[in-house]
């Protein structure tokens, strides 16, 4: 005699997974909400509390922690029949159990006394016991894989295999709930909480990580991480970091626009009327470290843009879409990845260290944009600073980045002094720089960098400010009749 015992609060599927138990011949045994609904359909079961002879008591809060429970599902097979015999434990050959959603009510405005009410004990404490006997026991915590269950009981039987899989999903399962609990509970009047539990899922191993010698994966089922190709060679662990710098540096524009990322850092940044004009003015910024990058486009790819990104060896390309066409059109690149822009998954950012992590996370915050010169910068100058600073929020320091209104014109990343920052984006101007402004993601602590620009062309300049040298920059500026704005926030990026 088979028994399933059945105890969900998402009862999406439960009816018709019973049907199909009740077909191949199992006993069905349920409480509380889950009984109520088969009882609605029809289908008959057992209810715990007869099973155990102890009814549910404090308010549910005890329903299923009881031997005869446990016993079911902890018993094994030809080691403990006669104990379970003797104490009339009937063998439960599958659960299926999901839990309390507190989740999704710790999102709700609620006081905590009534809060701990949806932190579930019962369930996971079965949910364990199935997965440790997991050879013997069936244990279903997702109504996803319900098909699962239903296709295998339709062929003879739940595998061995799927027994085990469903144990790891299980333990999974009752790990990121408690994990989530516990966090909730530590954070409570604390900004991090004192212990910090994370759990990613959807793993997959990649070819190799940022070199062959080393060995990677990656981890979620939204955002970048989940993102597959819909053409081309698997993503590296380097594509990852590199679309997901260029996506969130496109999510700065509402215009159209096109950025271009090579080795975690823009190469390339425009506007432009049309998404063919933004890629091709953004490439054209830097066409060498071009070849070989990821780009992000955030208007549909359309068979002219493919044409022009097959031109160039494109690694990744991000669009919102693509028409037929353009899908055609790139097929000529087969291992040019092409991948849908996904939806923003935002979080905490994590980052490991020797011996830990740290995690940062960015809450809203406003700037405030305020001239601080004799002159205030034009119409013109004041949208080229305001592309910029765009570009300057999403590139490694020290950064400088010159731009017009368009696109950028020279851009210095991740030097260890500002003025080699800006003479690197000097040097790798793609135009004559006369007229044109500049972004500084950290104040400025002596003039020098100002100068340095100004002396290239630059007549506007933005930055956070907060020096005690910003007098002295002030003076430098009005000397120079640059336009100059603080903006009250650093970005650095390291």
């Amino acid at each position: 005699m088979k028994w399933a015992l059945l105890s969900v609060w998402d009862k999406t599927g439960i009816i018709e997974l019973a049907g199909t138990l009740v077909q191949h011949k199992f006993n069905l045994m349920s409480s509380g909400g889950t009984g109520t609904v088969l009882a609605g359909a029809g289908i008959k079961f057992t209810e715990v509390s007869s099973y155990t002879g102890f009814p549910e008591m404090m308010d549910g809060r005890v329903k299923t922690l009881h031997p005869k429970v446990h016993g079911g599902l902890l018993g094994r097979r030809q080691i403990d029949d006669a104990v379970m015999t003797k104490f009339g434990i009937n063998r439960i050959d599958l659960l299926v159990v999901n839990l309390y959603p507190f989740e999704a009510m710790s999102a709700q405005p609620m006081e905590l006394e009534k809060l701990i009410e949806y932190i579930d004990i019962g369930g996971p404490a079965m949910i364990r016991a199935a997965a440790k006997n997991y050879k013997d026991v069936a244990v279903v915590v997702d109504p996803a894989d319900y098909p699962i269950v239903t296709s295998a009981l339709k062929a003879g039987g739940i595998s061995s295999a799927q027994h085990l899989a469903f144990a790891k999903k299980a333990f999974a399962r009752t790990a990121a709930y408690d994990a989530f609990i516990s966090n909730y509970l530590y954070g409570i009047g604390a900004d991090f909480p004192e212990t910090l539990t994370v759990q990613y899922t959807h793993g997959r191993t990649l070819r190799y990580g940022e070199n062959p010698h080393q060995s990677a994966a990656v981890y979620g089922f939204s955002g970048i991480a989940g993102t597959e190709p819909l053409q081309g060679k698997q993503m590296s662990y380097n594509n990852y970091l590199d679309l997901n710098a260029a996506v969130s540096l496109l999510a700065e524009f509402d215009e159209t626009a096109a950025v271009i990322v090579k080795h975690n850092n823009p190469c390339g940044v425009a506007v432009g009327n049309t998404q063919l004009e933004a890629y091709i003015t953004a490439r054209d910024v830097d066409p060498v470290s071009a070849y070989g990058s990821v780009v992000a486009l955030n208007r549909e790819v359309d068979r002219a843009v493919a044409e022009e990104l097959s031109r160039t060896f494109v690694e990744v390309i991000a669009s919102p879409s693509y028409t037929a066409e353009a899908r055609e059109v790139m097929k000529r690149k087969e291992n040019m990845r092409v991948l849908v822009l996904p939806q923003p998954s935002p979080q905490e950012e994590i980052r490991t260290i020797d011996g830990g992590i740290l995690v940062q996370r960015t809450p809203s915050y406003q700037e405030h944009w305020k001239v601080i010169t004799d002159r205030d910068p034009t119409a013109e100058e004041m949208r080229a600073l305001q592309l910029a600073w765009k570009v300057c929020k999403h590139t490694r320091s020290n950064t400088i980045i010159f731009a017009n209104s368009r696109r950028t014109l020279g851009i210095g990343a991740g030097q260890m002094s500002r003025v080699d920052a800006a003479k690197i984006a000097i040097d790798k101007a793609c135009a004559p720089l006369k007229g044109s402004a500049v972004a500084s993601d950290a104040f400025l602590p002596f003039p020098d960098t100002l100068e340095v620009t100004a002396k290239a062309g630059a007549t506007a300049l933005v930055q956070p400010g907060g020096s005690i040298r910003d007098e002295e920059v002030i003076a430098a500026a009005n000397r120079l009749y640059m336009a100059m704005v603080f903006t009250g926030v650093r970005y650095f990026r390291h």
